[in-house]
This record gives C-alpha cells, structure tokens and sequence, in this order.
C-alpha cells in the first residue's frame, strides 16, 4: 500500500517538516498525517517565502487539495491547533481529527512547568509528557478529541477515511516528530528523551494504519545535529554557531533557535553512531541529508553540491554504510543525490 512515513535520524530538527511537504509534492499524496504533540515545530516556506512553524498540523496543510489527518496517538493543543487552521487557511472538510486524539490541558502545562523537567532533561515543558502518562494511568479525567467542544467540526472518524484512501491507490505522508536519538525506548541516553517513541512503527501505529501499509520509509539527518539548549543530554562532538558560521564561509552569522521555545540550540559535527542505530531500525527506503549550506555556503547560490560538499555527503555515507538520495541546501531546497552533483559536473 501507499504509505510513506518520514522519520528523524539524529535529536530532531533535521528538516522532515521540509522534506513531507516536498515528498507531498513530489509523490502527488492525497492526505498528510501529523503524530506527536506540540512540544515540536516543524517549518515549511509558503508561496510567498514565508517560512512558517506548525506544531499540530502536518507542513502539507498549506498545499492546495491535500486532507490533513491528525491522529489518535496525537496530543493536541486546541488553541495551538485553531491558530494554525487559521493561519494556514485550512477549510474544515481538509482536516480530520481522530475521536481519540488526546487534549493537552493547562494542568497537565503547569504540571511540567512547575517540574525540573526544563532543569534536568531540557524539556520543552509543552505538556505532552504529562499528558501522555495520565493517558497511560487511565485516568477518567482525560479529555479526548471528541469530548472537546472547539473541534468538534473536525473529529470524524479517521482510520475507514485512510483506509478507503489507500483502496483508492491514493498516497498518505505520515510527517513524524523529533528524531530517533530522543526515542522513549530506544535512544542510547535515557533518561535524556521524549515522552513517546520516534521511530517509524510508532509513527505508523500513532496514525492508525498497519505496517503492511507502508512501501517508504524516509529517514532524515542534517548536516550539524543539534539538540535543544540546556541540560538536554549527550551531544558528541559539540561545537558552537560561530565555528558553524566561519567554516561555512557565511557572510552572515548562522545560528538557529528552537522552534517551540525560542532558545539557541545547541551544535556538534555529524556523527554516525545514532545514524547507524536509526538505520537499523527503521530501515529507511530513502535518507536525506539536509543542511549541506552548513558545509559551505555556496551550496545555496549554485543550488548544487559544491566539491566541499560532495567530499562531505561521500564521508557521510562512508561513515553510515548507506547511500544519500536527497540533498537539501535551505529551507526549501532539495534535490536528488544525482540532481544535486550533475548541476556542476560532479558525478
């Protein structure tokens, strides 16, 4: 069956929000699924440059004819969720929110942000953790999507919609959050996780579909991983935005913040090891490599692999034992390995 299912490889921000509205695109998808809750953003360019950060709804809400689905295994924000629908122009007959899909409340909010969660593991203090554990304490109070009066227009039922979809041979993106190396079960550095799973299988269980469903598994990395600032855990080969600015040959200072919290994130050199462990389990289809203007800035005016970071994607794929498929220069540029060496006579 159809399904393509995007998946981080590194401690999130590499860019899937970018590459399920490219993918969208490129495989012409009927319905663009968001797991996760809102404790991460993902940007996506509109027409008009505009970059813009979702937190609940999948980086495909802004293309014309394409249904966004939110799962049951998501946790939902509503005032987060109708500022997007908003911003967006999302009409309702183009979302579907499953019955299930669980409503983060402010005191499952005041909960984290009156915790050391921020102090301790770097916690984004969105909620989502504490909602997530009342969830698996089955506790009577929990508000589910269909009990909530603001998105009532939008809960129908999700999982026979995607089901006909995939009948039909229609394309669905499952768009999942984070990145494996912050998975609850299987990063390397517990207790220095998330609050859910980040793999491929989650993801796909989150959505409401079968691992017989899915034909495409995309894992994505970026050149420079980050993590979120503060005490957020292990970061091999750590270095600052300033070393990332110079080597790149930027005339401008690179640095990034956080989506959510706005903080500076921070920075280290590619480093296979979690790579290796996402691609043993997950078994991606496809792996793009994102960020590659990092390397050297004159990616983004060639739109192509410059020899600096040709050099690169080929120790990367030494360093993982796998072929890159894509290379991304911006925040909305990608092409093909092939596309992105040709350009300059690389190959």
């Amino acid at each position: 069956m159809p399904v393509t299912v995007v998946v981080g490889g590194q401690f999130g921000s590499e860019g899937k929000g970018k590459v399920a509205h490219f993918l969208t695109q490129e495989t012409g998808a009927s319905v663009a699924v968001r797991v996760g809750g809102s404790n991460s953003g993902h940007t996506v360019i509109d027409p008009s440059g505009t970059a813009i950060i979702l937190q609940q709804l999948p980086t495909a809400a802004i293309l014309p004819n394409v249904t966004c689905v939110i799962g049951a295994g998501s946790y939902i924000k509503p005032d987060i969720l109708l500022s997007e629908i908003a911003c967006t122009g999302l009409p309702s007959e183009r979302l579907l929110i499953d019955p299930n899909a669980m409503i983060v409340t402010e005191h499952e909010q005041i909960e984290e942000q009156t915790s050391s969660l921020r102090q301790s593991i770097g916690s984004t203090l969105s909620g989502t953790g504490a909602a997530v554990r009342r969830r698996i304490d089955r506790d009577f109070s929990v508000c589910l999507a269909k009990n909530n009066e603001h998105l009532r227009e939008f809960v129908k039922p999700v999982v026979p919609f995607m089901r006909n979809q995939l009948q039909a041979k229609h394309r669905i993106i499952i768009e999942g959050t984070q990145g494996f190396g912050l998975s609850l079960l299987h990063s390397a550095e517990y207790p220095y996780v998330t609050s859910r799973d980040t793999t491929a299988a989650a993801f796909v269980s989150e959505a409401g579909l079968s691992p017989l469903d899915v034909d495409q598994i995309v894992l994505v990395l970026r050149a420079f991983p980050i993590r979120v600032s503060g005490n957020s855990g292990p970061l091999p080969y750590e270095i600052d935005w300033q070393a990332v600015s110079s080597e790149s040959g930027s005339s401008v200072p690179i640095l990034e913040h956080t989506s959510v919290t706005k903080s500076i994130r921070r920075v280290a050199r590619f480093h296979p090891d979690v790579v290796r462990q996402a691609i043993m389990v997950n078994r991606p289809t496809h792996i793009i490599l994102n960020h590659l203007d990092y390397i050297d800035k004159s990616c983004c005016t060639l739109n192509a692999l410059s020899a600096k970071a040709l050099s690169f994607v080929e120790e990367v794929e030494s360093f993982i034992g796998s072929p890159i498929d894509y290379c991304g220069f911006g925040p909305s540029s990608l092409l093909t390995r092939e596309q992105a060496a040709t350009q300059i006579n690389l190959v």
